[in-house]
């Protein structure tokens, strides 16, 4: 996959973001060749993430977007049609995230693992990604993050602070499928965590100050 610069990434994220319809995350149509609208944008910019569309983002259903959707497609198991349905829809957002969802996940990086190794903090960005390819989690970043108890920098507000580049590119580098948390869908830190429960959990790995469990 092509190596971005941070000055890219957050050049494609601040553009993006501004053209991306409110609720287009919720409820995105089903998209074929010559559609023009927000949901073009949001579909060009997850398959931009994902390595397939390496073309200029437009919000137009070209044939660079079907070729792009019908190489998703074919990688993650659906019929390679070159329209993005339903089922390619829901597919495409357990393993990617649109431009307001990658700050998000920014901002999870940055309020719970600011101290933390690099790679510590894309193992924070891939515990979300992982609960949104895991049943009985919600089944898109904002449910995921706003899940009550899911992440102590809610509670305590840090959550809210600006996250800074190398946040984003952490972020980024999960968002893409990068996770050296080996699977985990949760984390603590040993020497501040009070719940028994969270011992309880099978434990993956330790990075910097973080427990990685199932």
């Amino acid at each position: 996959m092509k190596k971005w610069s941070m000055y890219a990434i957050l050049v494609a994220l601040l553009a993006v973001s501004f053209m991306l319809p409110p609720l287009q995350a919720q409820a995105a149509a089903v998209l074929k060749p010559g559609a023009v609208s927000g949901d073009v944008w949001d579909l060009q910019y997850r398959l931009q993430l994902l390595g397939y569309y390496p073309s200029k983002i437009d919000g137009i259903y070209g044939w660079r977007t079907t070729k792009a959707v019908a190489s998703f497609q074919r990688d993650y198991g659906l019929p390679a049609d070159g329209i993005a349905g339903t089922k390619t829809w829901n597919t495409l957002r357990k393993f990617s995230v649109n431009a307001n969802e990658l700050t998000m996940l920014a901002k999870v990086v940055h309020s719970e693992a600011r101290g933390e190794p690099y790679i510590g903090k894309v193992a924070v960005a891939a515990v979300v990604m992982n609960r949104l390819q895991t049943a009985g989690f919600p089944k898109t970043v904002k449910g995921t993050i706003f899940q009550p108890g899911a992440f102590t920098s809610l509670a305590d507000g840090q959550y809210w602070m600006t996250p800074d580049k190398t946040a984003y590119q952490a972020a980024w580098d999960a968002a893409r499928g990068w996770d050296p948390s080996g699977g985990a869908l949760y984390y603590f830190n040993p020497k501040t965590a009070t719940s028994s429960w969270i011992w309880s959990r099978p434990q993956i790995k330790k990075i910097g100050q973080h427990i990685f469990t199932k």
